[in-house]
């Protein structure tokens, strides 16, 4: 849990909830979203420059593989891991720390003579994403006041754009420069550094002017059965993380062999149907966030969800001109309950403000990155054409969202 160095008595977990009435913080929001642009600007990395690893340093298909699935597994699985651990003791200059450690990594990257030394650096990558993730959700909980939908919906905007990167760095950077080409990002993370150091210092004076917030002021409040409630829930957010992530992973990862196979469309035009799901679900993640606070985070997650299915559905037999227009509209529809399912896990068990974050953040992303692994695999067994098929079932899945407790009856609980 949160803990600050005043020595005041607790205060009642509403007021902690209300966030006291604090005013929203819009330059820090700002600053956090941007240190997330650059982080997973760094991330996309990887991705776009395995080609040319693989081609100066001879690598086989499978130490490609292990590169990229070292990156994400390191990120993925030790956020709600360094979470936890700040939950329960906060420590403000984890934010340049996890710079600093991103910043190893894409020295070692440049640098890189061999495969094992392209691991260990891709794996201090993997540490700096994972330490920035949860802590960086926090601070934007913690300066959103009122308006959480706004700063959680603002922060997972910069990731997005960040991620979206990969292709433009490959044409303008890796290949003109190659590998040494990567140095020109640690320019970047020197920024990034000096921004977190800023924040660092915005956050511990926050610590220090709130009173602690401890286990047992929750566990007082709630009985067994509400535990419970919340547990499961809890499970279902993460489940529903999981299903939105594997099919968004269907659509980016094998919708454009499908659009080449069936259309005979190039690389290049199949790439645009991907960028316009890519931006539109980026749009629709920054609205997502804006109606929640306005009309709530069930009905936003939940129509979220059952927004898509149509468009799911159609999608596997549509031409090259519907395709364009449902991959444009299930984009915006989809995402935009990403950044509000973390808000809505942050409410639902507050004062782990990180764990959860990692869990809805990093743990489901890597639990979607096997599932997108699996699904190629079944690929390989059936077909393409087969398994987008089944895939278009999946929004279905997200109708469970209708069992999740309203928003209302959260802050019953906790009043």
């Amino acid at each position: 849990m949160l803990q600050t160095a005043t020595t005041n008595s607790p205060k009642p977990l509403k007021e902690s909830l209300e966030t006291e009435g604090q005013a929203t913080q819009y330059k820090i929001l700002f600053l956090i979203s941007l240190v997330h642009l650059f982080n997973d600007t760094i991330q996309a990395i990887v991705p776009a420059i395995l080609p040319i690893l693989k081609s100066k340093m001879t690598l086989s298909y499978l130490q490609a593989g292990a590169i990229f699935f070292t990156l994400n597994m390191t990120s993925s699985l030790f956020q709600p891991v360094i979470g936890f651990y700040s939950d329960r003791r906060p420590v403000p200059y984890m934010l340049p720390v996890s710079m600093i450690c991103t910043f190893i990594g894409i020295l070692g990257l440049a640098l890189s003579p061999n495969f094992y030394f392209t691991l260990l650096s891709v794996l201090f990558m993997g540490l700096g994403s994972a330490i920035f993730h949860p802590e960086s959700s926090r601070v934007a909980f913690l300066a959103a006041g009122k308006r959480r939908g706004f700063a959680q919906s603002l922060f997972q905007v910069g990731g997005n754009l960040g991620q979206s990167l990969a292709t433009i760095m490959t044409i303008l950077i890796f290949v003109p420069l190659g590998q040494i080409g990567a140095l020109w990002f640690t320019i970047i993370i020197g920024i990034a550094i000096f921004i977190q150091f800023h924040i660092a210092g915005w956050y511990k004076d926050y610590l220090s002017q709130r009173s602690k917030i401890i286990k047992k002021s929750i566990s007082k409040q709630i009985g067994p059965k509400k535990q419970k409630a919340i547990r499961f829930a809890l499970v279902l957010i993460v489940f529903l993380l999981f299903v939105r992530t594997w099919y968004h992973s269907a659509i980016s990862i094998y919708y454009p062999f499908e659009l080449m196979d069936k259309f005979g469309l190039s690389l290049n035009q199949v790439q645009m149907y991907i960028f316009t799901f890519a931006v539109s679900g980026a749009i629709g993640t920054f609205f997502g966030g804006l109606f929640s606070d306005k009309y709530g985070r069930k009905t936003v997650l939940f129509l979220s969800m059952a927004g898509s299915i149509p468009f799911s559905l159609i999608l596997p037999f549509s031409d090259p001109f519907w395709a364009y227009i449902i991959l444009l509209f299930n984009g915006f529809i989809l995402m935009s309950g990403w950044s509000v399912t973390v808000v809505y896990a942050q409410e639902l068990v507050p004062g782990k403000i990180g764990t959860v974050a990692g869990l809805t953040t990093g743990l489901s992303f890597g639990l979607g990155a096997i599932g997108a692994v699996a699904l190629g695999g079944l690929i390989d067994l059936y077909s393409l054409s087969t398994i987008l098929k089944i895939v278009s079932f999946l929004p279905l899945i997200g109708l469970m969202t209708f069992f999740l407790p309203s928003d209302q009856k959260i802050k019953e609980w906790y009043s």
